[in-house]
């Protein structure tokens, strides 16, 4: 499934996205990228808000942006994080990614050699989504 995907440009996109994080308070700056069905790349970045309930994480900052640009599905999505071990997508952002791909492919990368290669199925099995809704009428 993921013999198609370039993740190096997914990768050079989603390092680049954390450039424009917006991390006053955590210096945590995070970027992601995603592969949209019809082939286009969105990035997104964390933005932080003084009221940290209000922060939104950057895998989910590239989907709303994606879905805002009309995009409908998501093949994949690389998320970098400025660490030395590859950090996996939060259980909120886990959600959201669900609701336009359930069964995208995962990458998480870092500034050290590891690498995180997974679906979204395998990060959050049992998902609820729109398939469940599907029977509701």
């Amino acid at each position: 499934m993921t013999d198609f995907i370039d993740w190096d440009t997914l990768a050079r996109e989603a390092r680049a996205a954390a450039r424009h994080a917006y991390v006053p308070y955590s210096r945590f700056a995070v970027g992601a990228a995603i592969l949209s069905a019809d082939g286009r790349i969105v990035r997104g970045c964390n933005v932080e808000n003084a009221s940290f309930g209000l922060t939104n994480c950057a895998e989910r900052t590239a989907i709303f942006s994606a879905r805002a640009a009309g995009m409908e599905a998501v093949l994949a999505v690389c998320i970098y994080t400025p660490t030395d071990v590859p950090t996996p997508p939060c259980g909120a952002c886990r959600q959201v990614l669900n609701e336009f791909g359930p069964d995208m492919a995962v990458r998480a990368i870092c500034n050290g050699p590891d690498v995180i290669d997974t679906t979204l199925s395998q990060l959050l099995p049992g998902a609820f989504g729109p398939k469940n809704l599907s029977d509701a009428g």
